[in-house]
């Protein structure tokens, strides 16, 4: 079974170092795991026994197509109408205990490694049955509706079911965990699981259109953000606006593991939000 990185909570002794990895800049942003303390966590409207790490939020010079947050949710916690926007899809990804989802009249149980899809509209509830905390991502983001397309189907499955698949000429070094066909266009968003072996790394530097979150779900590595190397590690949270060069080199020991947001499958906006022209 996977271990997963989640915030650690609490609080450092009063003889820790004030100096940390975080930094935030034009072009991205890194939050270590050792600043997602108990002080900096939102409750949440209509959430009971919830917590919530907002690692991501739409916002000037910041994030602009997604939320992404990491919610805790305490025994017998959860919500019966968590999502207000009837335009927003989500992905649920489940990295501690255990929760029920109902979705289209049905429950099902999800454990760490479980993936919900979440369309616009489908009126999901969560819960947590068990007797100990819930820890899961929920990222967000409006459907971008496209002629001849519709919302994807809700649907759930878990990592461990989905095998990895080989980036070209890597020999396995670097894989994708991919839990939507990539060729599906209605799928304005894709979350992933990204895995490099120690030795890995992305080989050059990708320059693109797509905004990236990264949650460092397991090992640590180097990262190439825009003119910086930074090390990252389990839990550590970054952002990557669009077109800020990125590129990665996995150290080891073991596998360097992230799960990854882009939005996807969509023409650059050339009016209203997000381009330069008005509306008419």
């Amino acid at each position: 079974m996977t271990d997963y990185a989640t915030p650690p909570g609490g609080l450092p002794p009063q003889s820790a170092l004030h100096t940390g990895r975080a930094v935030f800049t034009e072009a991205y942003a890194v939050i270590p795991a050792g600043v997602m303390r108990d002080i900096v966590t939102s409750a949440l409207p209509g959430w009971e026994g919830t917590r919530a790490w907002v690692l991501a939020r739409p916002l000037t010079g910041f994030a602009e197509t997604f939320a992404h947050m990491v919610l805790e949710v305490a025994p017998h916690g959860g919500s019966d109408a968590p999502e207000p926007d009837p335009g927003a899809e989500g992905v649920i990804f489940v990295t501690h205990g255990e929760a029920w989802l109902r979705l289209n009249d049905g429950e099902q149980a999800l454990g760490p490694g479980s993936y919900a899809y979440l369309p616009p509209g489908c009126g999901w509830r969560l819960r947590n049955g068990a007797d100990h905390p819930v820890r899961f991502h929920w990222i967000r983001k409006i459907w971008e509706p496209a002629p001849g397309l519709t919302p994807p189907a809700a649907f759930v499955t878990n990592e461990q079911d989905i095998p990895p698949q080989p980036m070209p000429d890597t020999n396995g070094a670097w894989a994708t965990t991919r839990f939507v066909d990539p060729a599906d266009l209605a799928h304005d968003m894709h979350v992933t699981i990204v895995t490099l072996q120690p030795g890995g790394l992305i080989p050059f530097e990708e320059t693109h259109v797509m905004e990236h979150g990264l949650y460092v779900l397991e090992g640590k590595a180097a990262y190439r953000l825009n003119r910086d190397w930074v090390e990252v590690g389990p839990g550590d949270f970054m952002w990557l606006r669009a077109f800020c060069p990125q590129s990665c080199y996995a150290g080891g020991p073991g596998p360097f593991r992230y799960l990854l947001y882009k939005d996807m499958n969509r023409l650059p906006r050339l009016r209203g939000p997000g381009g330069f022209a008005p509306h008419g």
